[in-house]
C-alpha cells in the first residue's frame, strides 16, 4: 500500500461527504503504485458521521470506517495511525482546511524507495512559514490566542524549531509512524506537538511545508481546549525531561 490517508471525525455529518469526495478524487487521479486506502476514524458520532460513511463507502473506492471510543482527536488519529498500513501515513482534519491537492508538494519530501534527494520522515503543513497563507473566518481573539499558543508550545515543549505544531496535515513515513504512534500517550488536541518530539527524539528528519489553511469560523476548537492544551504541554515536557520518549 502506498498511502494511507487518515481523517479523524466526530460529528461531521454536515462536511463529511464533501471531504470523502475531495480526497477520493484527488488519489484517483494520482495512479499511486501500490494504491491507497482512505480511512475514516469515527469517534462514536451522535449524528449521521458514520452512516454517511457507510454508504459511500459502496460508491467510492478503498474508502473504510473505524469507529472508536470518544477519547479524543489524538486517541482517533492514533488509532488511524495503527490500523493504517501505507507505506506513507498522513491524517487531515474532516472539514478539508488544507485542500487534497496540496499533497502534491509533501510527497517528494518523504522518504520512500522512490526518493533519492535528501527528504524527511515526517513532513507537516504550517502555515507560519514563507509561502503560506490563511483564508481567516474565525474571530480575532482566536486568532490571537492562537499565536500566543503556538510561542508557549515551542517554549515549553523542546521544539522550538517548528513554527506552527497544530496544523492538521502530517505526513509520516511507516517507518516514523510505526515508532512515534505506539508511544504517544495523549489522545486531546495537545498530541501533535508529543507525536513531534517523540519523532525528534528518535532523530527522524522533521521538514515544514507551507500550506493554503481555510479557517473555519465553526472551529470546535473551544476556549477551554487551551487551558486544557497548556496541561498536557506540562505532561509532555515532564514526560520528555524523564525520558520516556526516548
Amino acid at each position: 500500500m502506498y498511502i494511507s490517508w487518515i481523517i479523524p471525525a466526530y460529528n461531521e455529518e454536515q462536511r463529511i461527504s464533501k471531504t470523502l469526495r475531495a480526497v477520493s478524487a484527488y488519489l484517483r487521479s494520482k495512479s499511486f503504485p501500490g494504491g491507497y486506502e482512505i480511512i475514516v476514524v469515527d469517534s462514536t458520532s451522535r449524528d449521521r458521521t458514520a452512516a454517511i460513511v457507510a454508504t459511500l463507502g459502496q460508491e467510492i473506492p478503498n474508502v473504510r470506517l473505524m469507529t472508536v471510543e470518544n477519547r479524543g482527536k489524538g486517541w482517533a488519529v492514533k488509532q488511524g495511525m495503527l490500523a493504517a498500513t501505507g507505506d506513507i501515513r498522513l491524517f487531515a482534519d474532516a472539514d478539508n482546511s488544507v485542500s487534497p491537492e496540496q499533497a502534491d508538494r509533501f510527497l517528494p519530501h518523504l522518504c520512500t524507495m522512490s526518493v533519492s534527494a535528501p527528504c524527511a520522515d515526517i513532513v507537516i503543513g504550517s502555515i507560519e512559514v514563507r509561502g503560506a497563507s490563511v483564508q481567516e473566518h474565525a474571530q480575532q481573539y482566536r486568532r490571537l490566542l492562537g499565536k500566543l499558543a503556538k510561542y508557549v508550545i515551542r517554549i515549553v515543549s523542546g521544539l522550538w524549531e517548528i513554527r506552527d505544531s497544530q496544523r492538521g496535515f502530517k505526513f509520516f513515513t511507516r517507518r516514523a509512524a510505526e515508532t512515534i504512534f505506539p508511544r504517544q500517550t495523549l489522545i486531546g488536541w495537545g498530541f501533535d506537538f508529543e507525536v513531534l518530539l517523540i519523532g525528534k527524539r528518535h532523530e527522524f528528519s522533521i521538514r515544514e511545508l507551507p500550506v493554503v489553511w481555510i479557517n473555519p469560523p465553526d472551529s470546535k476548537v473551544k476556549l477551554s481546549a487551551y487551558a486544557t492544551t497548556l496541561g498536557e504541554l506540562l505532561r509532555v515536557r515532564w514526560n520528555d525531561v524523564t525520558g520516556k520518549y526516548r
